[in-house]
């Protein structure tokens, strides 16, 4: 369910399938990175300006789907023009700096991201550029990202599916907001 906050940005509407907490797995693969499972907690916020904020973190995960250490941080922040392009500015834990270009496509909720230009600190790994595709799909935020390094072509490294995190203060307020005609019994209500 997408629900669109009365203090939303009127700009920021059409990304707020992006809002909330986010948490889900996915798989990580880039040459001379260890492959691995990983974990991600993906959050979209705002404070009714114009743009939204990103954070995320993630971790790799064992065998058994338990955490064993960080593996990436971001944050950034998200805006959309009248014209449906998508515009984002993104730190990294590992000393890059970017900024992404793209558009929400036409009638779906799906955002195709190229990075525009990358800064990079001594410390961070050689990286020169990469794409990004979020898409919203049943319910669920799914993406996958590719990247490049002055030795490897663009090549997917990243995808993860993601579900909403719902709150217990969420569900008490959907609780609220039934109506008071609901049958009482789970049977009834499928008749």
């Amino acid at each position: 369910m997408i629900e669109i906050p009365s203090d939303l940005h009127k700009d920021l509407v059409p990304l707020a399938f992006l809002l909330g907490d986010w948490a889900g797995a996915g798989v990580h693969d880039f040459p001379g990175s260890e492959k691995c499972n990983f974990g991600q907690e993906v959050t979209f916020a705002h404070d009714g300006r114009d743009f939204l904020e990103y954070r995320s973190h993630s971790w790799v995960l064992d065998q058994d789907g338990n955490k064993v250490r960080p593996l990436e941080s971001e944050h950034g922040y998200w805006r959309i023009d009248a014209g449906r392009k998508v515009e984002v500015t993104m730190t990294r834990d590992d000393g890059v700096i970017e900024i992404w270009y793209g558009e929400l496509a036409d009638k779906k909720p799906q955002i195709d991201l190229v990075t525009d230009a990358v800064a990079r600190t001594a410390a961070s790994q050689p990286y020169t550029g990469g794409k990004r595709l979020y898409g919203y799909v049943k319910s669920d935020l799914m993406w996958v990202g590719e990247k490049q390094t002055p030795e490897v072509e663009l090549r997917p490294y990243m995808s993860a599916h993601l579900k909403k995190v719902v709150t217990p203060e969420e569900v008490e307020r959907w609780a609220k907001a039934l109506p008071d005609d609901m049958p009482d019994d789970g049977i009834a209500f499928f008749k």
